[in-house]
């Protein structure tokens, strides 16, 4: 978004959880404007996470100019919270988030939204459909659509590291070999991530056309490489799905880089206008 008014730094604080303590950045709506709404950010997997800060930000403040709070909040083991990234459990995560809203039903008298991106975006739909109290909206940026496609390639970053460093072909391990060491209740070093078995297990669970979430509005915002493609049919199928199930998201299209993958640091400021767009036209 274009010409946006002066912004507040972000307030940073430690918010008390189990085990430990969640880093968190609270932005407030700009000129003290009324708050419309709080949305969570709810971050994606590993390095994904460190090359997604920027856009982050970026949409957060996008969000506060026309009057949404948003909570960023480093998850268990992740960024500068507790904990190592090799004690990370799924239920630790959907803990941490029922901790964020915990925190602002009790300093914010408005509807708690949830925005997630790429994996962050799957936690924020199983947290979401285990809420007797529904979450109002869910923006979805770019889901996973499987979670053990995407453990899958997440586990070949270590093949393509051996590969780089020369490693014999006996000494180089498949996806295959790594769940088995996983299976076998291995803790395995990926991309200087140690990932624990039972983490594993739980993304290997997710498909997101299982994670439908009636009583809340979902905008899904979906990459594509240039104006004019169509979603990927994975996606469509996931969509289809939901429909079959009474859900009927809203879907939008994004022209723009894989921001949470290039080598660089990248920005998408089409997906962040899109989306403030499209909540500043809500009531």
């Amino acid at each position: 978004m274009k010409g946006l008014p002066a912004s507040s730094p972000a307030e940073p604080f430690f918010l008390k959880a189990e085990p430990g303590q969640r880093f968190c950045l609270f932005h407030k709506p700009y000129l003290d404007q009324e708050c419309r709404g709080v949305i969570i950010y709810v971050h994606p997997f590993c390095d994904e996470m460190n090359k997604s800060r920027r856009m982050a930000a970026m949409q957060a403040r996008a969000f506060a100019a026309i009057g949404f709070s948003v909570l960023q909040i480093d998850l268990f083991g992740c960024g500068d919270s507790s904990g190592q990234f090799c004690d990370a459990r799924w239920d630790i995560w959907k803990q941490d988030l029922a901790c964020a809203r915990n925190w602002l039903e009790n300093h914010v008298t408005a509807p708690v939204s949830l925005w997630g991106l790429r994996l962050g975006a799957l936690l924020a739909l199983d947290f979401a459909r285990d809420q007797a109290d529904p979450i109002d909206r869910l923006i979805l940026w770019q889901p996973v659509i499987n979670g053990e496609s995407f453990l899958n390639q997440f586990l070949r970053l270590q093949i393509a590291n051996e590969m780089l460093a020369g490693a014999s072909a006996e000494k180089k391990a498949g996806t295959n070999m790594m769940r088995q060491r996983l299976a076998k209740g291995e803790v395995l070093e990926i991309a200087g991530y140690e990932l624990a078995p039972d983490l594993a297990a739980a993304i290997d669970r997710l498909k997101a056309a299982e994670l439908a979430v009636e009583n809340s509005a979902i905008h899904w915002f979906e990459i594509v490489a240039e104006p004019g493609r169509s979603m990927m049919p994975a996606g469509i199928q996931v969509i289809g799905e939901w429909k079959r199930n009474g859900i009927d998201p809203h879907v939008y299209l994004v022209a723009c880089p894989s921001f949470w993958a290039t080598q660089e640091i990248a920005e998408c400021p089409e997906l962040v206008s899109a989306t403030a767009d499209v909540f500043a036209l809500m009531a």
